[in-house]
């Protein structure tokens, strides 16, 4: 039986103080910048702004991906934004993507940089850029498309939602943490059910719907989001474990989980990537040390 207090809500909300919990001083009702910073630019076409959370991830692993397939325009500069420091709401930051949040890219390529903004734009966008990891049959694209904006929507529930309360909330309340963890089990029954009879989220093809998805549901299934994986009881879903396995074993993909990382081991940390040599002297600090 809960024995706290109803909460009433007020007739109208007003910021009063910080909410608590992990992310209480960076969050506010307001957007725009906070203090002038310009964003450091690099050598390569492209210019990533990130932080090596799932989001983050996602982009690493397409860059990654990419230049294994051969494409070199496709090199990139990987700079830090340490959102626990508010590098997300420099002037600079914040000009490249007025919602203040990571990853935010810009093509240098030809012409007027174009940025991009929103993890799921950034992997349509290089995915068009570059012809690949995007089917062109019709049919194919539509499913590969529906995966990609499924995960753009149903990962709030897990991430905002399962996570915040779970994880980083200043009180553990039962009520919203029983609730995103009902849907964030149908969320991974709805994957186990597809990935029971195809290898990948859109068909044969690994593509970036599957990139999109595997930073968030990847690791779930893997039991290390959130450290949740005996609460959900993340085993039950068989298939959706064998795709997550067969993903975090490509090269591309390892790579990419290192990018902009600034926890777990050491060695698995390249906070910023400016050079494909950078991850062979990362290996070799490791050996070294």
């Amino acid at each position: 039986m809960n024995d706290q207090a109803e909460y009433v809500p007020p007739r109208v909300w007003t910021w009063d103080a910080p909410s608590g919990g992990h992310f209480a001083s960076i969050n506010r009702p307001v957007a725009g910048a906070t203090h002038e910073k310009d964003l450091p630019v690099g050598k390569h076409p492209l210019q990533l702004y990130s932080l090596g959370t799932p989001n983050g991830v996602k982009v690493t692993v397409m860059l990654e991906e990419l230049l294994e397939a051969g494409f070199s325009g496709a090199e990139y500069d990987a700079w830090l934004i340490n959102i626990h420091e508010g590098d997300q709401f420099g002037s600079g930051f914040v000009a490249v993507n007025p919602n203040s949040k990571i990853p935010a890219m810009v093509d240098r390529s030809s012409g007027e940089p174009v940025r991009i903004f929103e993890s799921g734009a950034i992997l349509t966008y290089l995915a068009e850029k570059f012809g690949a990891f995007l089917p062109i049959e019709p049919a194919a694209r539509a499913e590969c498309f529906s995966w990609l904006f499924w995960q753009v929507g149903s990962t709030p529930y897990l991430g905002g939602g399962f996570g915040h309360f779970y994880a980083y909330a200043p009180t553990k309340i039962e009520y919203p943490i029983n609730r995103y963890a009902m849907e964030v089990k149908r969320q991974a029954d709805v994957l186990d059910r597809r990935l029971a009879e195809s290898e990948y989220l859109a068909g044969d093809s690994y593509t970036i719907a599957d990139m999109a998805a595997w930073p968030w549901y990847g690791l779930l299934a893997q039991g290390s989001l959130y450290d949740a994986g005996e609460f959900l009881r993340v085993e039950e879903y068989r298939h959706l474990r064998r795709w997550a396995d067969t993903i975090k074993d490509r090269p591309a993909v390892r790579r990419g989980r290192m990018v902009n990382r600034t926890s777990g081991d050491p060695s698995s940390q390249l906070r910023e990537r400016h050079d494909a040599s950078d991850f062979e002297l990362r290996t070799q600090d490791k050996l070294e040390g």
